[in-house]
C-alpha cells in the first residue's frame, strides 16, 4: 500500500507491528512478523531514514514509531520538494539546450534561409532525412535513380523506412528498371512492400527526390554533381511541382510485382525504346547508361541486339530503321 512512498511490504510491515506494539526487541519482532533478523533490521534502517521512527523517551536505546499523520505528511512534503528540484532543474536544462541551439545554428553552415536549407555532406542530409523521417504524419513519396543503390544507403534507410511503416506511413518509391537486376536493391525494395509500402519501376526517371506529408521535399542541387550537397525546401509551390512531378513518373511505371514488359516479335520495349531516344538525342553509351541506371556493357549489349534485329549494319541505319517502324 505504501510502496509510492518508498516502504516494501517488509517495511510497511515492520512499522505497521511497531505502531501496534513497540515494546519488545528485533527477535519479538522477528517472531511476530514472521521475518528473518535481516529484513526486520533493514526495514528498522528503512523506517529511521525515512523519520517514520524516532528514539523512544522512555527506553533508552530504544526506537518508537512516528504516527502516520505526521511521519507520512513529512515524507510527502520530501517528495514534493525533491519534484519541484527535479522540475527546477528540468527547466535550467532546457534553457540550457535552447541557448545551444541557437549558438550551433550560428556556427554550422547548414543553416534554413527562407524555407530552404542547403545540407552539405552526407551527414548533414542523413541527419535532415531522420528528423523528417520521425515527423512524418501521412505520406512519403520518393524517387530513387540510378539503378542498383548502394548497401550503405540501403542501410541508412531501413531504420526510417522500418519507423515509418509500422507508424502506418503511406509510402511509395519510384526505382528505377535496372534496380530490378541488382539482388539488394530489389530485396530492399520486396521487403517495403511486404510491409505496406508500394514500389513501382520505370526504365528512365527524373532526379531523386523525397517529399514528406507533401509540404517539405529533399532534392540534390546538382544531379550531376553530389558533392553540392541537397536542398531542403518548405516552399509550397517548389513542392506542389514535385509531388506532380512524382504523380506523373508513378503514373506510367510498372508495380514491383508485375512482369517487366516484353517486347511482340517485332516490338520493342519501354527500356529499349528510351535507350534509342537517349541516343538519338546525342548522348553518348556512358551517359545513356547513367540515366537508365545500367552499365556501359549493358547499353552496347542492347544496342547491338537492337541492330541485329533492325538487320543494321551502323547505329545511323538502326536509328533510320527504328524510325520507320514506329519505335522513335
Amino acid at each position: 500500500m505504501l510502496e509510492a512512498l518508498g516502504l516494501d511490504r517488509h517495511v510497511e510491515a515492520v512499522y505497521r507491528e511497531m505502531l501496534a506494539d513497540p515494546t519488545g526487541g528485533v527477535a519479538e519482532l522477528c517472531s511476530r512478523l514472521g521475518m528473518t533478523e535481516g529484513q526486520v533490521r533493514d526495514g528498522l534502517d528503512r523506517l529511521v531514514d525515512l523519520d517514520l521512527l524516532a528514539p523512544s523517551r522512555e527506553n533508552t536505546g530504544g526506537l518508537r514509531a512516528v504516527s502516520p499523520e505526521a511521519g507520512l505528511e513529512q515524507i510527502l512534503r520530501r517528495q514534493e520538494e525533491e519534484l519541484l528540484r527535479r522540475q527546477q532543474e528540468l527547466a535550467l536544462s532546457k534553457a540550457a539546450a535552447a541557448r545551444a541551439v541557437a549558438e550551433f545554428a550560428g556556427l554550422r553552415p547548414n543553416t534554413e534561409t527562407d524555407g530552404a536549407e542547403r545540407l552539405v555532406g552526407l551527414d548533414a542530409i542523413q541527419s535532415r532525412l531522420e528528423v523528417l523521417g520521425r515527423g512524418l504524419t501521412g505520406e512519403c513519396l520518393s524517387i530513387m535513380p540510378g539503378g542498383a543503390q548502394s548497401q550503405a544507403s540501403l542501410d541508412a534507410s531501413k531504420p526510417l523506412d522500418e519507423d515509418a511503416l509500422s507508424r502506418g506511413i503511406q509510402m511509395r518509391a519510384v526505382y528505377q528498371d535496372s534496380a530490378r537486376n541488382d539482388q539488394a536493391t530489389l530485396a530492399y525494395a520486396q521487403w517495403t512492400t511486404d510491409r505496406g509500402g508500394q514500389v513501382r519501376t520505370s526504365p528512365v526517371l527524373p532526379p531523386r527526390l523525397v517529399i514528406f506529408d507533401r509540404k517539405t521535399a529533399v532534392v540534390p542541387i546538382d544531379p550531376a554533381n553530389s558533392r553540392l550537397g541537397a536542398l531542403c525546401t518548405t516552399s509550397p509551390g517548389i513542392v506542389a511541382s514535385l509531388v506532380t512531378l512524382f504523380e506523373q513518373t508513378w503514373e506510367t511505371a510498372v508495380p514491383l510485382g508485375a512482369a517487366r514488359e516484353q517486347a511482340p516479335d517485332d516490338g520493342i520495349t519501354a527500356g529499349e525504346r528510351e535507350l534509342l531516344k537517349l541516343l538519338a538525342s546525342g548522348l553518348t553509351d556512358e551517359a545513356a547508361g547513367k540515366r537508365l541506371g545500367v552499365s556501359l556493357r549493358t547499353v552496347r549489349r542492347q544496342m547491338s541486339g537492337l541492330m541485329e534485329r533492325l538487320n543494321a549494319t551502323s547505329r545511323f541505319e538502326a536509328g533510320l530503321r527504328a524510325a520507320q517502324r514506329g519505335w522513335l
